[in-house]
C-alpha cells in the first residue's frame, strides 16, 4: 500500500513529517509522498523518518497554480527539495499568503466575527497561515461547526471572506518542477470544475504544456470518476498517481493510504512515475 499526497504540519497538516511517517509504518504503507502546499520545509525530517521507518521516502510539493474556473494544484514528486529555483517560487507564494490573511481576518471582522491573529496562527504551527487554520480557529470559537461549514459559507471561493493571492501558471510550475528534477502530477482534476468532455480536452492541453501525470485514485472520487482519469491517462500518455489527501485530525475521516476507506492505489505506480523523470 502506498499514498503519494500527504501533508504534515509544515502545511495544513496536523501531523508533523516523523509522526506521519510512524503513522504510514503503522498502517503497513510502503511508500509515502510528503506533499506539503507551496513549501518543502518538512521534507529533511520526512526522509530521515522515512529511512528509520523502512518506507520509501518521496520528496514532493503541492503547488498553487492560476486557474480561473475552479481549483488547480499541481504535484510535483521525486523533487530535489533543496533546487534554488524552485525554492525561490515556493518562498514567493508563501510571502504573498501574508497579504491575502490580512485581508481574511479584516474580511471577517466586517462580518462582525471577532476572530484575533493569534487565535488563527496558533493553529499553524511551523507552517504559514492558510485557510485551513481560520477554519481551525473558528471551529474552536464556535463560529462554525465543522471545516465543510467554515468554506462553505466563509472562506470557499466566491464566499464572504475569500481572498485571493498569487500563484504560478501551469506553464511555470511545470518547468520548475521539472528543473528540479521530479515529476509533474494534475492533483485531483475533478476540483477543475469541468465536465467530461472539457475535463479531457483542459487535460490533453496541459499534457501538451509538459504535464507528466494525473492523479487518478483520490479519496473523493467515484468509481466513474476513477475510471475517468485512467482512460485520460492513456489517452496522453500520462503517468498514474494516487494519494489520500491525508492531513490529519482537521479531516478525521480522511485516512492515511485508504482515504474514506475505500482508496487502493498501487503500489506499482511508483516505479512508473518515476521512470517518467526527465533526466538533465
Amino acid at each position: 500500500m502506498i499514498d503519494l499526497h500527504t501533508h504534515s504540519t509544515f502545511s495544513d497538516g496536523t501531523l508533523t513529517p516523523a509522526a506521519l511517517v510512524d503513522r504510514a509504518r503503522q498502517a503497513g504503507l510502503t511508500a509515502l509522498a510528503l506533499t506539503d502546499h507551496d513549501g518543502m520545509m518538512g521534507i529533511d525530517p520526512f526522509l530521515e523518518a522515512c529511512g528509520t521507518a523502512g518506507i520509501r521516502g518521496i520528496s514532493g510539493v503541492e503547488i498553487s497554480v492560476e486557474f480561473g474556473p475552479g481549483t488547480l494544484h499541481m504535484l510535483g514528486l521525486f523533487l530535489d527539495h533543496r533546487n534554488p529555483a524552485l525554492d525561490a517560487a515556493l518562498i514567493r507564494l508563501r510571502n504573498m499568503r501574508v497579504d491575502r490573511n490580512r485581508l481574511i481576518l479584516e474580511k471577517l471582522h466586517k462580518l462582525g466575527i471577532a476572530l484575533a491573529w493569534d487565535d488563527v496562527a496558533k493553529f499553524a504551527l511551523e507552517d504559514v497561515v492558510g485557510r485551513p487554520h481560520f477554519a481551525m480557529a473558528l471551529i474552536e470559537k464556535g463560529f462554525v461547526k465543522d471545516k465543510d461549514e467554515a468554506f462553505g459559507r466563509l472562506l470557499g471561493k466566491g464566499k464572504p471572506a475569500y481572498a485571493d493571492r498569487f500563484r504560478l501558471s501551469v506553464a511555470e510550475s511545470i518547468a520548475l518542477i521539472r528543473q528540479a528534477g521530479g515529476v509533474s502530477v494534475l492533483a485531483h482534476p475533478f476540483t477543475l470544475g469541468y465536465e467530461r468532455r472539457r475535463l479531457r480536452e483542459y487535460v490533453a492541453d496541459l499534457t501538451r504544456q509538459g504535464l507528466q501525470g494525473i492523479e487518478a485514485y483520490y479519496s473523493e472520487h467515484n468509481t466513474d470518476q476513477q475510471k475517468q482519469c485512467l482512460s485520460i491517462a492513456e489517452a496522453n500518455g500520462l503517468a498514474v498517481s494516487g494519494g489520500s489527501d491525508f492531513h490529519g485530525a482537521i479531516n478525521p475521516d480522511i485516512h492515511l493510504g485508504t482515504g474514506f476507506g475505500h482508496l487502493n492505489v498501487p503500489d506499482s505506480l511508483v516505479d512508473l512515475l518515476h521512470a517518467r523523470i526527465v533526466p538533465h
